[in-house]
């Protein structure tokens, strides 16, 4: 199995995967070494008619649903060839704040498509990492040899921003290909300037190299990166494992807190009031986390604003209140990890197919359309009728019987009606900002060319 990084970015329709789409997909290989294998990947994906965008999104990419119409693929297509020719064997898929955004894209596009929607980030060797927090805890840790960009007395850490303090060619940012290529870059400039740490967090893609250090049989205080935590303090603080969390993942405390102090607050009876001095810690989404000793060399304890007393005294408070760690674990078991699902599109979260289905899946995304039209697979999950229904439709609507246009019709102008209003205040909006002209009138062409006369 050849090993390598695949760098990848997107560039979608709006912010919810759930009900937003992809709209341009860009990657490059690379081995090892962060030497290119190949040409740059830049695709774009056709937004079907059941989907208005985002008008700030547009502003933001400057790719028209039009575009996409006339030089882009089908989603089915999309799928086939990022699974069958990207993402390969021995992969490691990387990305800049991928884990939250990106991934979740690419998972429920796969989940509309009949595609496996986890497989193709662990199986034949493949992993994933998130290069954001890796950025975080360098500049946090380790910063000596790379400008770090403020703007507004702020520290920040978008991609844009640190390739230009460091003169990293970045001539069109939220294009994804030029994100891509930026982001290979900024990681040759970290391995190159902090090699050792860089190694470090690379290693901790595997949840279990996370679990060694952070768990509740051993547990130790550790440094830990995350974006839910002050840009003041660079995003790093010393945490605690506290609790056991829903899907074998774990809350951790903040230990720049003292509980004593906190509790005597009576606005601290609800668990909201708590977050993120207490947040889980998701062990297969690439935190970076370190042992305390890290802090020890080059002013990384004034960096992240804390001393070695003010942990030890906050974990003693944290000791004297033992009934602590059961009450946020039990609230957060009560809380919802995602919305209601509207639909099957959005249900993805909903459960886990079984075997049978699982090759009903993948007899569908094999089939031609002449063998979509007469196929009436007997799915046992409720949710894939109605999926296979919308997959034929997007892809294949040739294949629809009247009776199935019928359904995908009302199931379309339903979509279209729950997104409208959204999506005419922002053209509004927009048009009294002065935003381009061009696109704001592509966007209205667009909205009435969904809608029957």
């Amino acid at each position: 199995m050849t090993r390598s990084y695949f760098f990848y970015d997107l560039e979608t329709s709006g912010l919810d995967p759930r009900s937003d789409r992809i709209m341009q997909f860009a990657g490059m290989r690379t081995n090892l070494e962060l030497e290119p294998i190949g040409e740059p990947v830049n695709i774009l994906v056709k937004l079907n008619d059941d989907t208005l965008p985002s008008p700030h999104a547009i502003m933001v990419t400057k790719i028209t649903p039009q575009t996409t119409l006339a030089d882009g693929i089908s989603e089915a297509e999309f799928c086939k060839k990022v699974s069958a020719e990207l993402f390969t064997p021995g992969t490691t898929i990387i990305g800049y704040n991928s884990v939250r955004f990106d991934d979740e894209f690419m998972r429920h596009t796969f989940w509309r498509n009949f595609f496996d929607p986890y497989e193709w980030q662990w199986r034949d060797g493949r992993s994933r990492w998130d290069l954001l927090d890796v950025v975080r805890m360098t500049r946090a840790l380790r910063p000596a040899g790379i400008n770090w960009p403020v703007r507004d007395g702020k520290a920040t850490n978008r991609l844009e921003l640190i390739t230009q303090e460091n003169g990293i060619s970045h001539e069109h940012a939220h294009d994804a290909l030029s994100d891509v290529e930026a982001l290979l870059d900024v990681t040759r400039l970290i391995r190159e300037k902090q090699s050792q740490l860089f190694d470090y967090l690379f290693k901790l893609r595997d949840k279990k190299q996370v679990q060694r250090l952070v768990n509740l049989e051993n547990p130790v205080p550790f440094v830990y990166s995350c974006g839910r935590y002050s840009s003041a303090h660079e995003k790093t603080t010393v945490a605690f494992p506290l609790a056991p969390s829903k899907n074998g993942n774990l809350l951790v405390f903040d230990l720049r807190y003292n509980l004593d102090e906190l509790l005597k607050d009576p606005e601290r009876d609800e668990a909201a009031t708590f977050y993120p001095i207490v947040k889980e810690l998701r062990y297969n989404r690439c935190p970076a986390v370190a042992p305390l000793g890290v802090l020890d060399q080059g002013g990384a304890w004034e960096r992240i604003g804390l001393d070695a007393t003010t942990v030890e005294q906050n974990l003693a408070s944290l000791a004297r209140h033992p009934d602590f760690a059961e009450r946020m674990r039990t609230q957060e078991e009560e809380k919802m990890d995602f919305p209601p699902a509207v639909d099957a599109e959005s249900a993805l979260y909903d459960g886990f197919l079984d075997d049978i289905d699982r090759r009903s899946c993948e007899v569908v995304r094999n089939a031609r359309p002449d063998q979509l039209a007469t196929f009436t697979p007997e799915f046992h999950d409720e949710r894939l009728p109605e999926l296979f229904l919308h997959y034929k439709a997007r892809n294949f609507a040739e294949t629809l019987s009247e009776s199935e246009q019928k359904s995908w019709e009302k199931y379309r102008l339903g979509r279209i009606k729950s997104q409208q209003n959204g999506f005419i205040k922002a053209i509004q909006d927009l048009s009294k900002q002065g935003a381009d002209r061009f696109l704001l009138e592509e966007l209205q062409l667009w909205y009435q060319s969904l809608m029957p006369y």
